[in-house]
């Protein structure tokens, strides 16, 4: 990977962070990294899992802003974008046709169900051709809300994807230390992940400590024998 593609991937993963930090409905961010899963893939941001398999279409719509973020970052920043949104766009054109065709949350289709049956469509060309332009409406609402999003945003975006570049992996602790605490009511489950996080923390930090001690203690030892045999 480039100098030049790390901090493109770096950017866009902080485009995803900020648009689901500052949404009601995202699920909480944990952890962001650079650093590449397997061959050929980017970095991820992992999320806590809602607990629920019910969403709302407010919870819905969130998913989809959160999957543009990336390529809005990217734009906002770099004045282009990358193939690396492929799976996010195929991600957001799910969710958006499911909204129309399955889960009946839109007024111009109503309760509606358009799923294929035995691989052939449930209607005529024309509502394909309707449904078409209601994902393609929904899709284009998202990405404006979000290019507004990022755009007040941006230094938060810039100071996060800095801290990437310069840590490669950082988790919540730090992400909340570097673009401040998320502006809704945190769940329970998610109070009680920081707060393990911070017991490791400083488990961590109080460990280092005793060691920098122990080795001090014994570099002094050595010293002092050795005083010892030169005077003898």
């Amino acid at each position: 990977m480039t100098p030049l593609e790390r901090k493109t991937v770096a950017y866009h993963e902080a485009g995803h962070a900020i648009t689901g930090w500052f949404l009601e409905h995202s699920n909480p961010l944990l952890k962001i990294t650079i650093i590449p899963r397997s061959k050929g893939s980017l970095g991820f941001a992992q999320y806590l899992p809602d607990e629920l398999s019910l969403y709302t279409k407010e919870a819905l719509l969130d998913m989809i802003k959160v999957a543009l973020g990336g390529r809005v970052a990217e734009a906002l920043f770099f004045g282009k974008v990358t193939t690396g949104a492929s799976d996010d766009i195929k991600k957001v054109t799910r969710i958006a046709h499911s909204l129309v065709s399955v889960y009946g949350m839109t007024e111009e289709f109503g309760l509606m169900s358009y799923q294929n049956s035995e691989g052939a469509k449930p209607y005529s060309e024309y509502t394909a051709q309707r449904m078409d332009e209601e994902v393609k409406r929904i899709v284009d609402n998202c990405y404006k809300e979000v290019e507004e999003l990022l755009e007040e945003k941006k230094e938060l975006i810039e100071a996060l994807a800095e801290r990437l570049l310069e840590k490669e992996s950082i988790n919540l602790p730090e992400i909340i230390s570097v673009i401040g605490d998320r502006p809704f009511e945190m769940k329970e489950s998610i109070r009680n992940y920081l707060n393990e996080m911070k017991t490791r923390e400083t488990d961590a930090a109080e460990k280092k400590d005793t060691d920098f001690d122990a080795d001090a203690e014994e570099e002094s030892s050595e010293e002092q024998k050795k005083e010892s045999d030169e005077k003898s």
